[in-house]
């Protein structure tokens, strides 16, 4: 449950990404396909991330954690869970002593987790249903683009972390040069969907990757989201690329 000791000063609603009327029409039409989409390709979305991975996917998540300050013991909260991926990693580095909440909009992305001792809530980023100060680490991984207002997500963070507390938000970005980013397109929007129909069972997997890619291509800039996390209050703001397209937020809650 939210608990604000002090009313939340209003703020300009920041969208992570053009609107896509290729999709959705309206925010309402926007959250419907969302939770549609997700709940129907949960049970292939693992499988088909081995593939595309070539199964370096854990490593690179449990790095990105441990270079965002993931520590053992910490109390963590892992927004839009999905089916566990960054949650599985976060849980070999904070070990027994630590704890972690997922919370996530779609029931069948959270049916796919299958991690022993976690808590898993429905919820949305821009309304967190935990309480001030009550985490010590959150992350993010992969959901800032399918959320409805950056800003009001950046609020929440910051109110439910503890002061000092560490935040890492995990994205695929846009690479800068032309050709690279010719090339990530071309395999999302041509290789993937190919690689999802053969590989899953799920009708609207192809769908939802070629819909990832429109995303990521719509995407608000990398200064924008640094800008948004300072505005919320962070320090220490961060962005740290891997591979020209994976990005890395990280900050710290004043202490």
């Amino acid at each position: 449950m939210q608990s604000h000791s002090s009313p939340t000063p209003p703020h300009e609603a920041l969208a992570p990404h053009t609107p896509l009327p290729a999709y959705y029409g309206d925010e309402a039409e926007h959250q419907q396909f969302l939770r549609r989409i997700f709940d129907d390709t949960a049970p292939d979305y693992d499988r088909i991330e081995r593939v595309l991975a070539l199964g370096s996917g854990p490593w690179y998540r449990r790095s990105a954690l441990q270079r965002g300050g993931l520590q053992p013991g910490a109390q963590v909260l892992d927004v839009g869970i999905g089916t566990g991926l960054v949650a599985r990693e976060a849980l070999t580095l904070i070990g027994a002593r630590g704890q972690l909440v997922g919370v996530d909009p779609s029931p069948g992305m959270m049916g796919q987790v299958s991690l022993p001792g976690v808590e898993l809530v429905r919820g949305r980023a821009e309304a967190l249903p935990r309480p001030d100060a009550s985490s010590d680490f959150i992350s993010m991984g992969y959901a800032l683009r399918h959320i409805a207002d950056v800003n009001a997500a950046f609020a929440e963070f910051f109110r439910v972390l503890r002061p000092g507390g560490r935040l890492l938000v995990l994205e695929i970005s846009k690479p800068e040069g032309r050709v690279g980013t010719a090339v990530l397109k071309a395999y999302m929007r041509g290789v993937v969907p190919l690689i999802a129909r053969v590989v899953a069972r799920g009708h609207d997997t192809a769908e939802l990757w070629r819909y990832y890619w429109d995303t990521i291509e719509a995407c608000i800039a990398p200064e924008s989201v640094l800008a948004a996390l300072r505005a919320a209050g962070f320090e220490g703001v961060k962005r740290n690329v891997e591979l020209g397209i994976f990005s890395e937020y990280t900050a710290t809650k004043p202490a």
